[in-house]
C-alpha cells in the first residue's frame, strides 16, 4: 500500500486528484489539504510515502513546504504538479508532472516513483515513453561521449580519454546524432538533460 499525502490551493483540483488515486486498490489517501501548514501539520502526525504538492501556494509556497519536508522527512518521495512548463529546480523533487497530465500518467509515476524509485521530469518537448525509449537505445560508451561532449571536450581529446581512436569518436558521435534525432551539439546537450544524463 501506497500511502499518499496531497496538497493544492485549488480545491477542485484537489478533489479530482483524491479521486483518481483512491479508485485504486494500492493506494490510500492520509490526507488532502489546501495549505502548506496543514499538509506539514498532518506529516508530524502520519507516516506517508508520497507527497504530491503544488508549486505556487499562499502563506507558505510549495517550495518552502519541500524544503521542510525533506529537511524533516527525507524518505518521502516529492510529486509537484503545476501549470507552467518550466519547472525551474529539480532540487528535492523526485517527479515533476503538469495539471493536465493524464491520470493514467499520473497513477504510474506514483507507482514506479514508489516500487522502483523512478524519477520523471516532464518535458513540453519529451514525452514518458520517448524518455524511456532514447535512454535505452545508447549503449553505455554512446553515454560516456555524451557526457564528454557536454563538458566542451573535442574528438581529439575524447578519443584520448578512452583510449579509442578518432575515427570511433566521430562514428559514435553520427550515431548518437541519429539515435537521439539532433543535428547539433546544442540540441545533444538539451536532450541529454532531459534524459537525465548530465546535470544543467
Amino acid at each position: 500500500m501506497i500511502h499518499i499525502g496531497i496538497v493544492d490551493d485549488h480545491q477542485l483540483f484537489l478533489d479530482g486528484i483524491r479521486s483518481i488515486l483512491s479508485a485504486q486498490a494500492d493506494l490510500n489517501i492520509v490526507f488532502a489539504v489546501d495549505n502548506a501548514k496543514d499538509a506539514l501539520h498532518h506529516i508530524q502526525k502520519q507516516t506517508i510515502d508520497i507527497l504530491i504538492t503544488d508549486i505556487s501556494m499562499p502563506e507558505i509556497s510549495g517550495l518552502e513546504l519541500i524544503h521542510q519536508v525533506k529537511e524533516k522527512s527525507p524518505h518521502i518521495k516529492i510529486i509537484v504538479m503545476s501549470s507552467f512548463q518550466n519547472m525551474g529546480t529539480k532540487h528535492n523533487i523526485d517527479a515533476y508532472l503538469l495539471k493536465t497530465t493524464p491520470k493514467e500518467k499520473l497513477i504510474h509515476v506514483v507507482q514506479d516513483l514508489y516500487f522502483k524509485n523512478q524519477k520523471y521530469y516532464y518535458s513540453p518537448a519529451i514525452d514518458f515513453q520517448d524518455i524511456q525509449f532514447k535512454k535505452n537505445i545508447l549503449s553505455p560508451r554512446e553515454k560516456e561521449i555524451v557526457v564528454a561532449i557536454s563538458k566542451g571536450y573535442s574528438n581529439t581529446e575524447i578519443s584520448q580519454m578512452l583510449f579509442i581512436s578518432v575515427n570511433t569518436v566521430e562514428t559514435h558521435r553520427k550515431n548518437i546524432f541519429f539515435k537521439l534525432n539532433v543535428t547539433s551539439t546544442a540540441q545533444l546537450i538539451a536532450i541529454a538533460i532531459k534524459l537525465g544524463m548530465i546535470e544543467y
